[in-house]
């Protein structure tokens, strides 16, 4: 399709913020005013169409897309949303690591522990630690507390925390990289651990490193999401 807009710009719109182009208000695919609810969120997807040339590519507007998402399907259930990504909590990758006398038990615990009891202290909960791959459930008190986290943002950082959570097979990693003060390439690091791991033993395959190189920007990007629907 070709460019059909000259002026973008942003202006405030029912309680929220919104996108225009040519002074008309941008919608949703399903039709929908995409309303956003702060100015940085609003300006980033400004962004994406400022950057647009003679011709739009769809596959440069990633967080248009999760605005989308947002606005058209997660809204009609945030409660079923959360709950769903809760139950990652209970098969956290974190906390599934290996045997301790094997060899990447020790990085798991010098890498993951750290994270795992600041995870912890932040939201007052305990959290097993497992050995092996068999599920063992955690506390459901833990569980109903991150629930009561998770609903406490707003329905676009849910989003991008859903899809850092999937990227990352890991609530633990999202949540914390939904905080401004957590460096997010770092969580992203810690939750290819395993990955960089079988990779040092057995060698490197480029289509391998390119598809995690293309999750690692897929995650950052949706961590840019939920910090600036966040305000």
């Amino acid at each position: 399709m070709k460019r059909f807009y000259d002026d973008v710009s942003v202006a405030e719109a029912d309680g929220g913020w919104q996108v225009a182009l040519d002074g008309r208000g941008i919608k949703t695919i399903a039709g929908a005013a995409q309303i956003v609810p702060t100015r940085p969120l609003a300006e980033a997807l400004a962004a994406e169409w400022a950057e647009q040339t003679e011709q739009l590519d769809p596959k440069t507007f990633p967080q248009r897309d999760l605005a989308d998402y947002a606005i058209d399907q997660a809204a009609k259930d945030p409660a079923a949303l959360a709950q769903k990504l809760s139950a990652y909590g209970d098969t956290d990758t974190l906390l599934y690591r290996a045997e301790p006398d094997e060899p990447l038990h020790l990085r798991q615990l010098a890498q993951w522990e750290p994270l795992v009891s600041a995870f912890e202290a932040h939201h007052a909960i305990t959290l097993k630690r497992i050995s092996g791959i068999i599920h063992q459930p955690q506390d459901k008190a833990a569980l109903e507390v991150l629930t009561g986290q998770l609903l406490s943002h707003n329905i676009f950082a849910l989003v991008g925390i859903e899809v850092m959570t999937s990227l990352a097979a890991s609530l633990i990693i999202a949540l914390s990289a939904a905080r401004a003060e957590r460096d997010a390439a770092e969580l992203w690091q810690a939750a290819c651990l395993e990955e960089e791991w079988q990779a040092d033993l057995w060698g490197r395959d480029w289509e391998a490193e390119e598809r995690r190189q293309r999750r690692r920007q897929e995650f950052l990007r949706a961590c840019d999401f939920t910090r600036l629907a966040q305000g």
